[in-house]
């Protein structure tokens, strides 16, 4: 997983490709404009691609400066999850999907050996770079088909589902995207967006619960407020980003808490202008160096900040001992 950043497009003449496994790009702040084999991806903020594994590509910044979320997958393919009971549409549609089309370059010569001009190809092998140079273009792909290529998904085509009688439901019903481990009922990694979107349950405490479990889950936001973090001084920001790994308790910091606690439970949208992510995994999730330390963007402060201020409200019920029993 990346948080990724980006002051000036990739040279017309080079290319890179990773060796390791697909990438999932979240434009947060900026457009890519990308050239792959396949042919051209434009990606906006609020929108997402898959370059697959092996597939060449250049990135171009036709609006400026960059930035987003990146991931990397080196188990499978995502493909989009399972929809049961839901039956044969919602949350993201295939037909909503974007692929390229042919676009070539005919620069090249007589031969694999021979070319006008010098391309620069960088390939991530093993987590590791490398670099080659070769004479001829490597967009020079005429035409394609098959069901292996780089693909675009706006996100405001998601088709939302949740409650409408009580209760919060499990967020894999926000599932976007998934890569199936091998143990059933788990994932290497899901892609799971929280967008605009109504709120109907009644009885209900509507954010997020408090919880922990078996998912790594690192959260990003694209735009706007996320209703679970209030903004602000250390508070969640757009193109920030939290960590909770496996097993680690979280949920709605103490502000969110007390307003969700003493909200008048009706209809209710909340989102408008803003989107929410995350990357989740049944793995654990290691931080880098650079990331913990070198970069001083982590919020030192974040457990107290968030949930140090959270009341206690729970009180004895009167005739209730303290090993829990009735009294008579």
């Amino acid at each position: 997983m990346y948080i990724y950043a980006a002051g000036k497009s990739m040279d017309e003449r080079s290319a890179y490709y990773s060796a390791d496994g697909d990438l999932l790009l979240v434009a947060q702040e900026g457009a890519l404009d990308i050239r792959t084999e396949l042919g051209w991806l434009l990606v906006r903020p609020m929108e997402i691609c898959v370059i697959p594994r092996g597939i060449k590509y250049q990135v171009h910044l036709p609006s400026g400066p960059a930035r987003g979320y990146a991931l990397e997958l080196y188990q499978g393919h995502f493909t989009l999850p399972e929809l049961g009971p839901i039956g044969s549409n919602c949350l993201a549609n295939a037909r909503d999907f974007q692929a390229p089309v042919a676009s070539f370059s005919e620069d090249y010569g007589a031969t694999a050996s021979e070319g006008p001009n010098t391309y620069s190809i960088t390939v991530k092998f093993n987590n590791s770079l490398f670099q080659t140079k070769q004479p001829h273009t490597p967009f020079d792909v005429v035409a394609w088909h098959g069901n292996y290529y780089p693909y675009k998904y706006d996100l405001g085509r998601f088709n939302t589902i949740g409650s409408i009688s009580y209760d919060h439901p499990d967020p894999s019903i926000f599932t976007v995207l998934s890569a199936l481990s091998d143990h059933p009922g788990t994932a290497v990694a899901d892609f799971v967006i929280f967008p605009p979107r109504w709120l109907v349950a009644e009885g209900t405490f509507r954010p997020p619960w408090y919880h922990r479990n078996t998912m790594s889950e690192f959260m990003g936001l694209i735009a706007g407020d996320y209703d679970a973090k209030k903004g602000g001084q250390g508070g969640f920001m757009p193109g920030g980003a939290s960590l909770h790994n496996v097993m680690s308790g979280h949920g709605p910091d103490a502000n969110s808490f007390e307003g969700a606690r003493n909200a008048e439970l009706k209809p209710a949208l909340v989102g408008k202008g803003s989107c929410a992510f995350m990357f989740e995994s049944s793995l654990m999730i290691g931080v880098t160096e650079w990331g913990l330390k070198m970069c001083r963007k982590v919020q030192e402060g974040y457990s107290d900040e968030s949930w140090g201020g959270v009341k206690v409200h729970w009180k004895r019920p009167e005739g209730i001992n303290g090993d829990g029993q009735a009294s008579n």
